[in-house]
């Protein structure tokens, strides 16, 4: 199976520099951005979780929450099901994550396969637990898998980012979003981070942990 892995930041500056031979927009968002972070993180039970924690929240709220559960040692299945709602309220969570925190401990994925699986089987293995919905999978797929042709299209960062970047009336919903990243392949990985730097750029906050 010829599948590309972004592994560093040689191949995130050579997907950046092919897409801005097929998109003059991006060639002048990377103008401002400069160089783009790898953003690769180790794989497994501990990165699901930490981004189940950055779902509709702050990116500092995330931060916070997750260091929390870090000091508690709770970034293992048997820890999170040994500390109960109780053990897992204290460090932040909402009774909603408590019980997505809880199903991912208990569901056995087999995260070294997943480093050989096709891409939508690997979005579909991950969206299969409760609480892991596309944005979750694709995040995984992106940084702890570095697959190079995957793209986050219900991120709200990116599509700020989209909207004025290309100068839009609106901010493209997912569907829209989707359509546009079709353009954008196969450096759909790294067109999201060149937009979620140059979100940092026209916003002044970060739009990812």
């Amino acid at each position: 199976m010829n599948m590309r892995i972004i592994e560093t930041d040689t191949d995130v500056a050579a997907d950046a520099d092919a897409l801005c031979g097929i998109c003059p927009r991006m060639e002048a968002a990377y103008t401002e951005t400069g160089a783009l972070p790898l953003r690769r993180r180790p794989d497994g039970f501990a990165q699901l979780l930490s981004a189940i924690v950055s779902q509709q929240v702050s990116v500092a709220s995330a931060s916070a929450i997750w260091a929390r559960m870090e000091a508690a040692g709770l970034t293992a299945p048997a820890p999170v099901l040994i500390a109960g709602e109780d053990g897992l309220r204290a460090v932040g969570l909402s009774r909603q994550k408590i019980r997505y925190a809880q199903e991912l401990a208990r569901t056995d994925i087999d995260y070294v396969a997943l480093h050989s699986a096709p891409d939508a089987e690997v979005l579909k293995t991950l969206t299969a637990v409760p609480g892991i919905g596309t944005w979750t999978a694709e995040i995984y797929a992106m940084f702890s898998l570095g697959r190079a042709d995957v793209f986050a299209h219900g991120d709200l960062a990116l599509q700020e980012a989209a909207r004025i970047l290309y100068d839009l009336p609106e901010r493209p919903n997912e569907r829209a979003m989707r359509a546009m990243a079709a353009d954008w392949s196969p450096y759909r990985s790294v067109a999201a981070r060149l937009l979620w730097a140059y979100y940092r750029v026209a916003k002044q906050r970060e739009g990812i942990r």
